[in-house]
């Protein structure tokens, strides 16, 4: 979840109103948001040195810090806080955000060139006329541009670690247009083609030399990968052939804003355009209370080379009808459509009712461009029970819920499995390919597995067996006492034409005793055990009213100590004591025999 820091008297300032700690914090829950950190201005700056002591740098400002949800953008700074606060607390209504009614001839324009489609394609861009900055709501507009490129902008890369991505998806560029001259080009050049001196700097730079300079900045180097490998750069000029920006790196300094800016020109570039016109929407209608006539921004008119062309921002309200009875019966509290409509206003969602053809009472809704987070039902919903307060929510037990057939099924093999003093395990279900392929001695080519787009080779494809993640966990624990008995239920996936998403689970259980007398009737008598708990008879081979089982040969077991789990005549599973190779593969140095079923066939 996002934190934004603010000076809380600004803040109390922006609200009309002072509040005490506890009080602050009690409004913040009502509205959905937390109060998570209360210090100082002085304390953050001995904390940023490493100071064990109090210095006397910086003024001594109580700074909260909030937490917010992670797709309320508009809440990402003091002015997005604050007005939702007023708005929640009835003290403003809310603003109509405009798109100034003007000619297409009288708009600037950003030209687009095919080239950008091969590294970053999009661009949307909107201007604020006359804006007014003092030091605060400047820090806090290069703030806001900070805190959208660590959530909506970022690309996150999941499995060995996380690693936050920002300006992937969107870099955003702010520019005093008063230095500037339309229309402007957005253009894909090679390195080597691009001159200007970006900002904070003064000497000019190739695009390629400024590659190699930013590596050893601590704040830049971290975007240098987006686009340094590709041999084209994307770049935006003025008519002039002024560089604006070279995203989404750097801005140029020609066009820095500063106090002093009026005019504020700000573009997008994005792999993603939708996540681009959230940005823009953020920036311009959290910003336009700045301008001279607020809440108005200035269009521009994005034009393609083959014809397309758009205008943006598009700040026009989305319209959508929500049951009643489903707000109603999702909070469980009877509302009436008037008490649901001003809750949904103070949660600055404009909603009025309306009735629908079969006379169920609807609620419409009209959401602005600053909640980007309203998709569904749901989060229409869930702004009415914030606003009518969780805790005014009354408690009550819900009707017993049954658990599904398969899981209380499998915490029953848990339980029993457990009792003949085997330790439960719980292993990833992402694994590398060559684990259940090559390691387990199987042919790679043969493996049909769930292919992903992995970040890294650890995760690369769903795992088909519990053996892998087994035979791991035994491989970094081969120093604890022997014997090891541990045990896992949890589910595989295989590819599957007649499920729709072309895969499906399946739940399976695994155990593995490893030790020097490690041998093929230790995990017989288990495979027995669960027949006999599962009320599955041993019968002859053939017969359909028990299990059986038959001799096997696959390559993770040792040849001739292997046998398949018969049922029904359908093969359910697999024991045996596991193939040498396949231990040294996973530097496991004692025997190990291993079972897995397919605990789904007993339901």
């Amino acid at each position: 979840m996002p934190t934004v820091s603010v000076g809380r008297d600004r803040l109390y300032a922006a609200l009309g109103k002072t509040y005490t700690q506890e009080e602050f914090e009690d409004l913040c829950f009502c509205f959905g948001i937390e109060l998570d950190d209360v210090t100082t201005e002085k304390a953050i700056i001995r904390k940023e040195k490493h100071l064990e002591e109090e210095g006397d740098e910086g003024d001594d400002e109580i700074i909260y810090k909030i937490e917010v949800p992670a797709n309320r953008y508009d809440l990402l700074c003091l002015e997005g806080i604050a007005l939702a606060l007023r708005i929640f607390n009835k003290l403003q209504e809310m603003p109509t955000y405009r798109v100034v009614d003007i000619s297409k001839s009288s708009m600037l324009q950003m030209l687009v060139k095919p080239e950008t489609s091969s590294i970053r394609p999009f661009v949307v861009c909107a201007v604020l006329r006359d804006v007014t900055f003092d030091e605060a709501s400047y820090n806090s507009f290069i703030d806001l541009q900070d805190k959208l490129h660590q959530n909506i902008c970022r690309l996150l890369q999941y499995y060995s670690s996380v690693l936050m991505r920002r300006r992937t998806l969107v870099a955003i560029g702010t520019h005093d247009l008063d230095t500037l001259e339309g229309p402007f080009t957005y253009e894909a050049l090679p390195p080597s083609d691009i001159n200007f001196v970006p900002l904070k700097q003064a000497k000019n730079f190739r695009a390629d030399e400024l590659m190699e300079f930013y590596k050893s900045d601590l704040k830049l180097k971290k975007y240098l990968h987006i686009i340094e490998t590709s041999q084209v750069f994307p770049i935006i000029y003025d008519r002039n052939r002024t560089v604006l920006s070279l995203p989404p790196i750097i801005n140029g300094a020609h066009s820095a804003i500063t106090l002093k800016t009026k005019n504020v020109f700000i573009e997008c570039t994005a792999t993603d355009l939708t996540k681009a016109k959230i940005v823009l929407n953020t920036m311009v209608t959290t910003f336009s209370e700045y301008c001279k006539r607020k809440y108005e921004v200035e269009p521009v008119e994005v034009i393609y080379s083959d014809g397309g062309s758009y205008v943006c921002p598009d700040l026009s309200v989305y319209n959508m009808e929500v049951p009643l009875p489903y707000i109603s019966g999702s909070i469980g509290v009877s509302l009436e459509a008037e008490e649901v409509t001003s809750l949904l206003n103070r949660m600055q969602l404009r909603a009025e009712k309306s009735a629908a053809n079969d006379n169920q009472c609807n609620i419409k809704v009209l959401v602005p461009p600053t909640r980007s987070d309203i998709l569904h039902a749901c989060d229409v919903m869930e702004d009415v029970a914030i606003a009518y307060g969780y805790n005014n929510i009354p408690k009550r037990k819900p009707a017993s819920v049954k658990p599904l057939p398969l899981n209380e099924f499998s915490d029953l093999m848990r339980l029993e499995i457990a009792m003949n003093g085997f330790t439960e395990v719980l292993t990833w279900i992402l694994c590398s390919r060559k684990e259940i392929s090559s390691m387990l001695n199987r042919n790679d080519d043969k493996i049909e597995a769930i292919i992903g787009n992995p970040r890294s080779s650890d995760f690369e494809v769903v795992r088909t067996t519990l053996m892998p993640g087994i035979l791991k966990t035994v491989g970094h624990n081969k120093d604890h006492p022997k014997p090891i008995k541990i045990f896992e239920v949890g589910d595989v996936v295989l590819l599957d034409e007649k499920k729709d998403v072309g895969a499906s689970n399946r739940r399976q259980l695994a155990a593995l005793y490893c030790g020097a007398n490690s041998g093929f009737e230790l995990i017989h008598c288990l495979v027995d055990r669960i027949m006999e708990v599962i009320g599955t008879p041993f019968v002859p081979v053939g017969d359909d009213t028990g299990y059986y089982i038959q001799r096997s040969d696959e390559p993770e077991f040792l040849p001739g100590r292997q046998a398949s789990i018969i049922y029904k005549r359908k093969r359910i599973g697999i024991f045996g004591i596991v193939h040498p190779e396949v231990l040294n593969n996973f530097d496991i140095p004692d025997p190990c025999s291993f079972v897995e079923i397919d605990i789904e066939s007993f339901l």
